[in-house]
């Protein structure tokens, strides 16, 4: 029995949507191999049928013999047991190849997620990875899912096309070459739905993108009325994924009556030469009796046919998507000889800003703009490109796994995952959990809960407030205990009484462990070691909350948000 997910998915191939689905099938080829094999069991035991019912009916009633009535009653009552069997093994297969394709996507497409970091939100939208969890996933599992049907189709036609050949020449090759040329017929409709699919694809992954901002943003919609504006704009992109449903439905629906139409009409024709055949004598009534069970039967593989060729198309247009994903590249690579990682004690420089982080205090971060603290976080974290020297070593010469073991970053984005909560608090420590809640000021959120660490979180934590959320987060970084921890506005979302307890207990808590914080809030400024003010991005000033209170004046502009005129005054 195969576990799932899997250990690990492999090493995809992303030269093209047809040489990913291809290693996809080599993946699981031994499920596969089963399946197809249970499935040619079990469509081949439909074939075959109407043979034995006719040879029952010519050898048992026509010739007026019991005992080889009896014989074939057996054999068709073995045929059934055998067909039974197939097909429950064939379908608990199916499931197994469905399961697993779609649980090898899901592991493939979050592990790239993780390897790409920040890269992934700047180079694909987020309804695009919504919709390759949602929709793409169930594509690729349906096509592994038809492939063992098709292949009972494929068989069983050929039995059924020699069958009929050793009873007449003239509808065997009826058979062989009418089915592959109703294929034909409906092979024009498969392109222009592939590009009709992949239009109505894209569209569904802008929407599902615009929707996500605008469920994340909505407070903030709220507050500067612009959920009329957003609102429009969703109703009319949403119109547009309709009408291209709609367009791809209307070629879907032609397909879907083909389907039954030229199986429905080829039927017709097969049946009215063999009426005329048995009305020549040319065949026995029990062939004749046969022949119609044929005919009835062919319908079964010509539908599977078709249905495999929609499913993989759908497939096809999944996979596309998929691979784009699948083939970006990291903005930020690890270097091809690593450089030895620094002490513990040493200092770390951010070269295009000036930013000195002395080891063991806790510097703060002042920024006019803010976004320049931010992006100075960012360069510390490796996040983005930068100059920076940690004991005189480029934190680009270094592997990015070493850089997120020693040095942990928590910016605004940040938020909690969907599942348990203690399994997202657990840091290196953990008995070390209580300690982060405390410092967090997050018990209250914690004794509010009923299942205390073992609740569970919803996507994104939209269960619990912005503040709530926050210090959570804030204590998933403390829990971490990292060598140095960067905290980007980190008490934004709190308010003043919360965040001077959380300022004091941070304090006490990071005690000889280096730490960054970008805030404005002069409740944390005050307790910090050393504060750097940032103007345009390049430190201007540096010393304490109080130094630079009295000698600098943008620092005060900022810090009390007083007007530059009056400071100026």
């Amino acid at each position: 029995m195969r576990h799932l997910p899997l250990d690990h998915p492999g090493t995809p191939d992303t030269r093209g949507p047809w040489h990913f689905l291809g290693w996809i099938v080599r993946g699981q080829w031994h499920t596969i191999l089963v399946a197809m094999v249970f499935g040619v069991v079990w469509m081949t035991c439909s074939a075959v049928i109407p043979a034995v019912i006719g040879k029952a009916i010519d050898a048992g009633v026509t010739a007026e013999d019991p005992q080889a009535l009896w014989t074939w009653a057996g054999v068709l009552f073995l045929i059934g047991v055998a067909q039974a069997g197939s097909g429950i093994m064939r379908h608990r297969y199916a499931v197994t190849n469905w399961l697993t394709a779609a649980y090898r996507v899901v592991q493939l497409v979050s592990r790239q997620a993780t390897h790409l970091g920040a890269t992934l939100s700047k180079r694909v939208a987020t309804g695009e990875v919504v919709a390759i969890g949602t929709n793409d996933l169930s594509h690729i599992g349906n096509a592994m899912d038809v492939l063992a049907r098709a292949m009972g189709a494929l068989v069983s036609f050929v039995v059924v096309a020699v069958i009929l050949l050793q009873t007449s020449v003239t509808l065997g090759l009826v058979v062989l070459i009418g089915v592959p040329l109703m294929l034909v017929l409906l092979a024009p409709l498969l392109r222009p739905l592939q590009h009709r699919t992949l239009e109505q694809r894209e569209m569904m992954g802008k929407l599902a993108n615009v929707a996500t901002d605008i469920v994340s943003g909505l407070r903030v919609l709220r507050g500067i009325g612009g959920e009329a504006v957003f609102s429009r704009r969703y109703r009319n992109e949403s119109q547009q994924v309709r009408r291209a449903g709609v367009r791809v439905a209307g070629l879907q629906s032609v397909l879907d009556a083909l389907q039954v139409f030229l199986p429905g009409f080829f039927v017709v024709v097969v049946v009215w030469l063999g009426a005329r055949f048995a009305v020549q004598g040319d065949l026995s009534p029990g062939e004749l009796v046969a022949f119609y069970g044929y005919a009835a039967f062919l319908v079964l593989p010509l539908r599977t046919a078709t249905e495999a060729a929609n499913k993989w198309i759908r497939a096809y247009v999944s996979a596309k998507r998929i691979v784009r994903v699948l083939s970006l590249t990291p903005e930020i690579s690890d270097p091809s000889s690593p450089a030895e990682a620094p002490d513990l004690d040493s200092l770390l420089v951010d070269v295009a800003s000036g930013l000195r982080v002395e080891p063991g205090l806790l510097t703060a971060v002042v920024s006019d703009p803010p976004a320049a603290a931010a992006l100075v976080a960012d360069r510390i974290g490796r996040f983005t490109d930068g100059e920076v020297r940690w004991g005189g070593v480029r934190l680009a010469d270094l592997p990015r796994a070493v850089v997120r073991d020693r040095i942990v970053v928590s910016d605004t984005g940040t938020t909690l995952f969907a599942g348990r909560l203690g399994d997202q608090l657990t840091g290196t420590d953990p008995d070390g959990v209580e300690d982060a809640l405390h410092t967090a000021d997050a018990g209250d959120v914690l004794d509010g809960l009923p299942d205390r660490l073992d609740a569970v979180v919803t996507e994104k934590g939209r269960s619990f407030s912005g503040g709530q959320r926050q210090r959570l987060v804030l204590a998933r970084a403390l829990a971490r205990d990292p060598e140095i921890l960067v905290l980007v506005e980190p008490t934004s979302a709190v308010d003043a009484h919360t965040e001077a307890r959380i300022a004091d207990r941070l304090t006490r808590a990071r005690a000889g462990r280096t730490t960054v914080v970008t805030t404005s809030s002069p409740l944390m400024l005050a307790r910090a070691d050393v504060v750097a003010f940032l103007d345009e991005g390049v430190v201007v000033a540096r010393g304490t909350h109080a130094d630079l209170l009295a000698t600098h004046p943008g620092y005060r502009a900022v810090v009390t948000r007083e007007i530059a005129e009056e400071v100026a005054r």
